[in-house]
């Protein structure tokens, strides 16, 4: 199977489109933006990124930062840092999957492969993105030279940042959790929006935010898992989402008047659609 840069582009621009469309509470969408981020900001992001993603000549660090720079210049603040970072792994290994193997397998695969100035190209990028949060970190801040390749550093923040984790787990979240959610809610209303809403809510019910928690320590969590189960509970009895509309707008009220935003989550929705779209594919 050969796929082409451009055919990746336009992928890529339709999973972060999902990602605006789907009315994830706490998130900026079509429904309500916040956090001093625009629907716009986000399009523009996932258009100006698209390009350096995809080039076939990047290596994967190369990818990362490139994308991040691009859309740092294009709109001046972190949209889409965790995006990318799921994203570049998941277009390096596509366009170069062996026959025989599943895109989970060659994921694996090139992350197992990466390298220290794969890290270094990454640590340069989160500078440049400032992330929420970030701080400093005893081992291998991202302020510093890289010494150790991009899978190490990783595991060294896997602890605390579920992004970090896929990349030290062939994608767990993605490929054992949130395909699966994605696949039944898209089965039942033939809805990719409203699959992403049902992923998402499903997500947040049972796993914290990294996001939020390097913000805010843990003390939203146990909120935020409460609205989300109610979320998902809803979503679950109806055969017509476009009903519990009330309970979204309240629930997005609710987290931004806390600045409360699930970013990391929204980031692996994105990953999840994409990687739907790349495993529809590879069939």
């Amino acid at each position: 199977m050969t796929i082409s840069p451009e055919q990746l582009r336009e992928l890529y621009r339709q999973a972060c489109e999902v990602d605006v469309q789907a009315f994830k509470p706490g998130n900026v969408s079509v429904y309500a933006e916040g956090h001093d981020m625009t629907v716009a900001d986000f399009r523009l992001s996932a258009k100006v990124s698209a390009e350096p993603l995809c080039n076939p000549d990047y290596s994967l660090g190369e990818k990362i930062y490139y994308a991040v720079k691009a859309t740092r210049e294009a709109v001046g603040c972190n949209t889409n840092l965790g995006i990318i970072l799921l994203c570049a792994p998941l277009i390096q290994a596509i366009s170069g999957i062996r026959s025989g193997l599943t895109l989970r397998q060659a994921v694996g695969k090139i992350i197992a492969e990466t390298t220290i100035a794969d890290a270094d190209w990454v640590f340069k990028a989160i500078t440049l993105a400032s992330p929420g949060g970030l701080g400093n970190s005893g081992q291998q801040d991202v302020k510093e030279q890289a010494s150790v390749t991009l899978l190490e550093a990783m595991k060294i923040a896997s602890a605390r940042d579920r992004i970090a984790l896929q990349y030290t787990t062939d994608y767990q979240d993605v490929f054992n959790f949130l395909l699966f959610r994605y696949n039944i809610g898209l089965d039942r209303w033939g809805d990719r929006n409203w699959a992403a809403v049902a992923a998402y809510a499903d997500m947040l019910s049972q796993f914290p935010d990294s996001h939020i928690e390097r913000k805010y320590g843990d003390q939203y969590s146990e909120r935020v898992a409460t609205g989300m189960a109610q979320l998902s509970e809803e979503l679950f009895k109806t055969d017509n989402p476009e009903q519990i509309m009330p309970l979204l707008f309240a629930l997005d009220q609710e987290l931004k008047l806390c600045s409360i935003n699930p970013g990391t989550t929204a980031d692996m929705i994105v990953a999840t659609v994409f990687t739907a779209f790349l495993e529809d594919l590879n069939q």
